[in-house]
Order: structure tokens, then C-alpha cells, then sequence
């Protein structure tokens, strides 16, 4: 198995992918070029875009096109993150030099493993005026928050950006299989693998999908909609299944990290 079948997920048009191999999965509300694929038909949560980002298209995709049979690998990134070439690790992507720089069949480094998803970012080192603004019900609750770094979580960080006590009461609706771990990971971590990026064997990638959706729909009856304000909040169930993914593919595959790099798409 060595093809890689890439889907880069955006709502804005990006010229410079047609130098790629890369699908283009579309979740904007404007007329998208003919080659770009729409998630607004069949099985879809389109009309909760706002909400799910790009999970908009990964659930359309799942519940459409995926074939488990599938001889491929099958990777998600994004419009401004994309995986890169190892040889591109120490330089700027570029427009014009895109297509070598960034990942399109799948290196050797992967045999062994069934599972990829991005290197890991640190939630710790927050600016003292940010946690004092944004984390000050954790840090009334436990002010040792403040001063050790160990004990800025991803709960800890979720708190404060996602809003306080989501996370955990989000975790209360998870199956029962992950629940305390998942709980135990957040309070104890402090990275995660980010971005709701992942490249996968097709099977992993169904029951990744099989274990998600079911527990953000559980999610939406908690939180609904309605007072998922501002773009922190907004997408609460894109940060959801960030942490979760992270977790999960650790726990459950056999996954290795890979580099992946921030381009501005409006260099188009």
C-alpha cells in the first residue's frame, strides 16, 4: 500500500493546488471551481458548517464516498496547513515551489504503521495576563495553576478559550470505553496533536468516524447552537474532536507524528 489519496479541505479557492495530486474538498457557500468537490449532497451537515469546519467535509465523505476495501492511504489537511516533505522541514513554503514541499505519496519512514497525524504543539506557555484574563475560574479554583506548568492542561486551555466546563462536559457524553481515559489525558497532557489532521488506512479512518459523530451529536444536545457565540465558541465541536483525535488515534492505532507547516493560502 503506498498511494496516498490526499483531500484538502477549504473554503476559500487555492490556485496553487492544481500542482498537486491533492482532492479538494469544498466547504464554502460560493460557487467553487468545477474540480472542487461539494459536501452539500446526500448525508451531509453542511447547513452546520459554521459549527464543524472542516469535520463538514470529513462527514460527507465518510458517509458517501469512503470504500474500507479501499488500496490507499487516505489523508485530510487544510486551506493554511498542510504536511510537508521531510527535505522542506527548515524551509518557508512557496507558492511557486508548492508542489515539491509538500507530501503527496507515502515515505518509507511509514512501514509499520497504520495510522499519521501531525506533531504535537505545547498549550503551556500562555502569557500570565491571557490566564489571569481568560483562566481565572481555574485559577481561583486551583491557584497553583498559575505557577506550574505541568498543571496547564489541555483542560486547563480548553477552559480558557472554549469555554469554561465544556470540555468535561463533554467527556461525561463520551462511550464509556474512553471516558476516563480521555478525561485522565486532558487533565495530564500538556500537547496535542492538532488540526483535525490525519492520514490513515481506510478502515481506521471509518471507525475513527464511527466512534466521532456519534458523540459530537450526543455533544449538540448539550450545547445546541444557539449560544455558540464568537469564533472561539462557535466552533466548539471542531475543538472537540481535536483533542479527541489526538487521543484516539494514540490510543487505538499504531500512529506516528509528521511535520506539517502554516502557509498563507492568501498568497494565492
Amino acid at each position: 500500500m503506498k498511494n496516498l489519496k490526499m483531500y484538502c479541505v477549504t473554503n476559500k479557492v487555492i490556485n496553487f493546488l492544481d500542482s498537486t495530486n491533492y482532492n479538494i474538498g469544498w466547504v464554502g457557500h460560493e460557487n467553487p471551481p468545477k474540480n472542487y468537490i461539494l459536501c452539500n449532497s446526500k448525508d451531509n451537515i453542511f447547513s452546520k458548517e459554521k459549527y464543524y469546519s472542516e469535520l463538514t467535509f470529513q462527514y460527507w465523505y465518510w458517509k458517501n464516498i469512503i470504500d474500507i476495501q479501499e488500496d490507499n492511504w487516505i489523508g485530510f489537511c487544510q486551506k493554511r496547513r498542510f504536511w510537508i516533505n521531510k527535505n522542506s522541514i527548515n524551509n518557508e513554503i512557496e507558492k511557486n515551489s508548492f508542489s515539491n514541499q509538500v507530501l503527496q505519496s507515502v515515505p518509507d519512514e511509514w512501514d509499520g504503521f497504520d495510522s499519521v497525524i501531525c506533531e504535537p504543539i505545547y498549550v503551556n506557555n500562555v502569557k500570565k495576563m491571557k490566564m489571569i484574563k481568560r483562566g481565572f475560574k481555574s485559577i481561583i479554583k486551583d491557584p497553583s495553576i498559575f505557577f506550574n506548568k505541568k498543571k496547564q492542561s489541555l483542560t486547563f486551555h480548553f477552559d480558557m478559550h472554549h469555554g469554561y466546563g465544556n470540555l468535561n462536559k463533554a467527556i461525561n457524553l463520551l462511550n464509556k470505553e474512553d471516558r476516563k481515559d480521555f478525561f485522565d489525558y486532558c487533565n495530564e497532557s500538556i500537547s496535542y496533536n492538532p488540526h483535525i489532521m490525519f492520514i490513515a488506512k481506510p478502515n481506521i479512518v471509518n471507525t475513527w468516524f464511527e466512534t466521532l459523530f456519534p458523540w459530537l451529536l450526543r455533544c449538540e444536545k448539550e450545547f445546541g447552537f444557539k449560544n455558540l457565540q464568537g469564533y472561539d465558541t462557535q466552533r466548539l465541536y471542531a475543538y472537540l474532536a481535536e483533542r479527541y483525535l489526538s487521543f484516539w488515534f494514540n490510543k487505538y492505532t499504531k500512529t506516528t507524528y509528521w511535520p506539517w507547516k502554516f502557509f498563507d493560502t492568501t498568497q494565492n
